[in-house]
């Protein structure tokens, strides 16, 4: 056999590895009913962040919601042309909530991807080779525990304008560090079991080792810090909105709660407070629900107790 078709076995062999391990996975959750419908929610939120721009009525910051009288319909309540009412400003709810759909899944997928595959990533170099490199990654995961997330990244964006994929990152490079820690501490197991030596002394290189042995048997607490991971991204990107630190070319819905918290009218636009505040919650508790799934596969005695 040639040397490329021994190095497409070997590629098609791992890929071949993964797509069982992720289907494993998935069918997992479908037997999970909190979990499902944290599926189904979260397949709804993202519609709503794909297609929710495309979908909303009117133009959520420049269109101004008239009566018959051609006057403003300021603070409206619900009604057949504002289903989610307007705001102070006479603006379409319903609108601003379709559009805020996508910032908030932006930072969500990317702002959590990111942190639950640098915290694998990283987790899982250092507990494979100890050592230095492992002294070296764990010194820099206890820096990012010494820097408080809100504060740092509010001194960030003080100094440059906020954009969503600067948000993302910020997220990213400050919430990797619990994964990591936690995958590290797995990896320091399964590194000393019987296969993975086996793998060792038959020739398999680090690489392989870590990717088809090592890899696959921390993959359920990765996938379970990925979904917090989302979670805290969602949470963060919405609390650094509502403080005035999103991305002010693009409504979100913590952007929307600042707004109506700076109009004084929380307490009585109800309409205007509901919307954004289920949708952040909703969507954070369906991530929660389908880690939780996770944390079973990962300790099976959660599932014992109940």
């Amino acid at each position: 056999m040639s040397t490329d078709a021994m190095n497409g076995a070997v590629v098609f062999e791992r890929l071949d590895h993964w797509k069982h391990v992720l289907v494993d996975q998935l069918r997992f959750l479908r037997r999970d009913r909190l979990a499902f419908v944290g599926v189904v929610i979260v397949a709804g939120f993202l519609f709503l962040g794909l297609f929710g721009p495309m979908l909303a009525p009117h133009d959520p910051i420049e269109h101004d919601m008239v009566n018959a009288d051609g006057a403003i319909m300021r603070l409206a309540s619900p009604s057949a042309d504002a289903p989610f009412g307007t705001t102070a400003f006479g603006k379409d709810v319903f609108s601003q909530f379709l559009a805020g759909a996508r910032p908030t899944l932006i930072v969500g997928l990317f702002g959590g991807l990111g942190t639950g595959i640098i915290g694998f990533l990283v987790g899982l170099v250092s507990g494979y080779y100890g050592g230095w490199v492992d002294e070296v990654l764990m010194r820099m995961t206890d820096l990012t525990f010494s820097l408080p997330f809100m504060p740092m990244a509010l001194l960030l964006l003080t100094f440059v304008t906020p954009s969503i994929w600067l948000i993302t990152l910020i997220i990213a490079g400050f919430l990797w560090k619990m994964p990591a820690r936690v995958v590290r501490s797995e990896v320091l197991s399964v590194r000393e079991r019987t296969f993975v030596k086996s793998a060792r002394a038959s020739g398999a290189s680090d690489l392989r080792t870590m990717l088809l042995h090592v890899g696959p048997n921390v993959l359920p607490i990765g996938f379970l810090y990925t979904a917090y991971g989302v979670a805290w991204a969602i949470a963060a990107q919405a609390s650094l909105a509502f403080l005035g630190f999103g991305d002010p070319t693009m409504t979100s819905w913590g952007r929307m709660l600042r707004q109506v918290f700076e109009s004084g009218n929380m307490r009585i636009a109800w309409w205007w407070v509901f919307p954004p505040a289920i949708g952040i919650a909703a969507i954070t508790t369906s991530v929660f629900l389908i880690g939780r799934a996770y944390e079973e596969v990962i300790n099976p005695e959660i599932q014992t107790e109940q």
